[in-house]
């Protein structure tokens, strides 16, 4: 398990990035847990790594968690997470990468006086990347700085819960500032996730 060796490696953790992410056009697929493709890969591997990870990164303090999200993003349907009916791509994404960003505001809470901060962002617009079909708009340079920046800039070192365009702080979709939607997405994770 990815964890394990991460720990076995590496007693002392300053920084996690979680920055696994797919984006399909498509039927829908399932994992081999036979979660929603995307979500699972998007979302729920991250939220498990980050879970593992967290007493080490606590041992660590100060350190910092950095979600990598983007500004495509929908509301969660609870009643229909995996996308079971009406299932589109571009749904899945973006409600996988909403579900970072609900995340990353609980965990902060979480985490609050521990040194551990967590932020989530937008590295960038279409980079060129494999998992980008059409003309980039940003560069790779543009994303890596900006994540450079919650991992390293020392006037974000108390900085958490926060949602990032770019190098500027910014609002994610309304879901996310949403109490009640996190405690579900929570629930639902751990539930996921669980052995």
């Amino acid at each position: 398990m990815l964890a394990e060796a991460v720990r076995a490696d590496h007693p002392r953790l300053d920084v996690l990035v979680n920055n696994a992410g797919i984006g399909r056009d498509g039927p829908r697929e399932e994992s081999a847990d036979g979660h929603e493709l995307t979500f699972q890969v998007n979302y729920l591997s991250g939220y498990l790594l980050t879970r593992l990870l967290l007493p080490t990164l606590i041992a660590s303090a100060p350190a910092r968690i950095v979600n990598v999200s983007s500004l495509g993003q929908q509301a969660i349907d609870f009643d229909d997470v995996m996308l079971t009916r009406g299932y589109d791509g571009l749904r899945a994404y973006r409600q996988s990468k909403l579900a970072q960003i609900l995340f990353t505001i609980d965990l902060a809470a979480e985490l609050a006086g521990t040194g551990v901060t967590a932020n989530a962002l937008h590295p960038a617009t279409y980079m060129p990347t494999k998992m980008v079909t059409t003309s980039p708009i940003s560069t790779l340079e543009e994303g890596v700085r900006a994540t450079h920046r919650l991992v390293t800039d020392p006037a974000l070192d108390d900085v958490s819960g926060r949602f990032f365009n770019g190098l500027r702080e910014a609002r994610a979709d309304a879901q996310a500032y949403d109490a009640d939607a996190r405690a579900r997405l929570k629930a639902l994770s751990d539930e996921l996730t669980s052995p």
